[in-house]
């Protein structure tokens, strides 16, 4: 099982296997009948939110050393975020000794993340941009009209969009393997 660092975690990763260090539990969010938590991870190239639904998100406390496996990341609110997978596991394998870098995180807000995936991977991957009216000489068409650059939004304290909605199709995906629950404060 190889592990990924959180420095190379890129929009789009499926299926990684990472080994972290939990900085900060965020408090929980109800979205109509489940619970959603926001936690702050790292390991020893940079840090990175990690969102956890349900139960899950009850078992972990600052310190806490954990293996995720087929966790995934993709942005949400121009910020790239890592979900953990719903065939994946969450172990712990210890407490506060673990070298970390919170200098560099990945969950900063990114405003390139706001022009889509598709202009990404068209940039990865050296081609036209969308909607360039280039067809690579296969006869094809693509739209045509107005070229329209990606949009570059200044960050502000109200966001203009419309709340995203999260869906996630297995409602109780089980416990933590070896946890348990911690008292609250």
């Amino acid at each position: 099982m190889d592990t990924v660092m959180i420095k190379d975690i890129r929009q789009g990763m499926k299926n990684l296997n990472l080994t972290v260090i939990v900085l900060e539990v965020g408090n929980p969010v109800q979205i109509k009948e489940r619970e959603v938590r926001t936690l702050k991870v790292a390991d020893a190239t940079a840090c990175i939110n990690l969102s956890l639904w349900d139960e899950p998100g009850h078992y972990l406390i600052p310190g806490d050393i954990v293996r995720l496996t087929k966790a995934h990341a993709n942005v949400f609110r121009n910020c790239l975020t890592l979900y953990s997978g719903k065939t994946g596991d969450i172990d712990k394998l210890g407490e506060f000794c673990m070298v970390f870098n919170e200098q560099l995180n990945m969950s900063e807000p990114n405003m390139t993340f706001e022009s889509g995936p598709s202009l990404t991977a068209v940039m990865n991957n050296g081609g036209p941009p969308p909607n360039s009216n280039n067809n690579g000489g296969k006869g094809g068409s693509r739209p045509q009209g107005k070229q329209v650059p990606p949009r570059f939004i200044e960050q502000t304290t109200t966001s203009s969009k419309p709340p995203s909605k999260i869906n996630n199709s297995k409602p109780n995906r089980g416990g933590m393997k070896g946890m348990v629950r911690p008292e609250r404060r």
